[in-house]
């Protein structure tokens, strides 16, 4: 299960806002100063459901023998895109989704496949995969372990 999740955004505070009012919980800012203009967005959930929203430039790099976390670095070469995402439960509709999305500007849509997922497109650039109460109980019955297993089982015999 995925508890936290970290990205970066040109605009930290205010993406770390917006998660936070899908998530119906809060944005603070980042509990350690070695880390400055980074916020947090807190579901306030059961899970401990986290997404840190760090400077766009910002790259964490493994840290030293004798340091057991890791080290971050700006730079300005940055691609704008990230293979990042993620799918994160939410307690608002996708009609509220679709509302946020349009009033920011950012891309969405609801995409079917193996599972739905209504994609939000972060500032246009990083996306997270969105599991309103209604579909969200479609993407858990699809990723039930046996199910899973078999899925993946089909897959690995017709290639």
């Amino acid at each position: 299960m995925i508890h936290h999740l970290s990205i970066s955004a040109h605009n930290p505070k205010y993406v770390a806002q917006v998660l936070a009012e899908l998530f119906q919980g809060e944005a603070v800012p980042f509990p350690d100063a070695r880390y400055p203009d980074s916020y947090v967005a807190l579901a306030l959930d059961d899970y401990g459901t986290t997404v840190d929203v760090h400077p766009f430039t910002t790259e964490l790099i493994p840290g030293s023998e004798s340091d057991t976390m890791f080290q971050q670095k700006q730079n300005p070469a940055a691609s704008i895109y990230t293979v990042t995402h993620a799918a994160i439960s939410v307690p608002v509709s996708e009609e509220q989704i679709q509302a946020i999305a349009a009033r920011e500007g950012w891309r969405t849509r609801h995409r079917t496949g193996f599972f739905e997922v209504i994609e939000l497109w972060l500032e246009n650039r990083v996306l997270i995969e969105l599991l309103p109460p209604a579909i969200a109980p479609s993407y858990l019955a699809f990723m039930e372990p046996q199910r899973l297993k078999q899925f993946f089982a089909a897959k690995a015999a017709s290639t």
